[in-house]
């Protein structure tokens, strides 16, 4: 998941490896990602052929690394984001990646991420039938499934919403190419 992030940081632009660190940690909750994972990503992405790689001049005079997304890293991107499957679903950040990145791929990709989305939210609904039928959670376990059944509820609404939007904007590209 941190490759595709950092990837998809690069879209834009050239990034310095510092500002990769700590934009990347920022849109974790983090403060930065920790070296040990940009750099060796960076020096993978490297030798993949996914980013470039240019000494920049420093605001202090110092020589900074500037790396830039290429061709083949755009085209990695785009068939991974592309590539949604059931796993990714089930992962908050990797659904949470592609809608940051929506902008950037095809509606009918975007509802295809939010029709896989839901459908894991479905069977997550479902499994807690089965855990209340089955389990005597007691009252407090309850609460944790009515809390769990609320952020389901909360999180169909958005992606309804995110629909609405992705259809009005299919819509305005319609209008245009016709």
């Amino acid at each position: 998941m941190n490759d595709l992030l950092l990837l998809a940081m690069m879209l834009a632009g050239p990034k310095h490896g510092y500002q990769l660190k700590r934009e990347a940690g920022w849109m974790m909750g983090q403060e930065a990602l920790h070296n040990n994972i940009v750099y060796p990503m960076l020096r993978r992405f490297l030798e993949e052929g996914w980013v470039s790689k240019k000494a920049v001049p420093g605001n202090r005079g110092q020589t900074r690394q500037q790396y830039a997304l290429t061709m083949a890293g755009r085209r990695v991107f785009f068939e991974r984001m592309n590539a949604f499957s059931e796993a990714d679903a089930s992962s908050e950040e990797a659904f949470f990646l592609r809608v940051g990145v929506f902008a950037a791929l095809p509606p009918a990709h975007r509802v295809a991420i939010l029709g896989r989305r839901d459908h894991y939210l479905t069977q997550r609904e479902q499994r807690l039938d089965t855990l209340q039928s089955n389990v005597d959670i007691g009252r407090f376990g309850g609460e944790i499934v009515r809390y769990m059944r609320r952020q389901i509820e909360v999180e169909r609404e958005w992606i309804r919403h995110l629909g609405r939007i992705v259809n009005r904007e299919r819509k305005n590209l319609e209008s245009k190419g016709a």
